[in-house]
């Protein structure tokens, strides 16, 4: 599994563990729906800025995120 994959992956799960929709996390981290609806998918790489808001928003350390 790639790296964006693996981020993907676990971004997914927390989320779905907490029973948040993607508007849910989007919202609580600060981010745009379609941009977290990416990061979910791994179209796309987060930077470190967005990392740190899922993070703070899933109440977890960002290396959570990339474990």
């Amino acid at each position: 599994m790639s790296p964006i994959e693996t981020v993907a992956v676990k971004i997914k799960r927390l989320r779905e563990k907490r029973g948040w929709t993607k508007r849910q996390l989007a919202m609580k981290a600060g981010i745009s729906y379609g941009y977290l609806w990416r990061l979910e998918d791994a179209r796309q790489d987060p930077t470190l800025t967005v990392l740190e808001k899922l993070a703070k928003a899933l109440k977890v350390k960002v290396t959570e995120l990339l474990k």
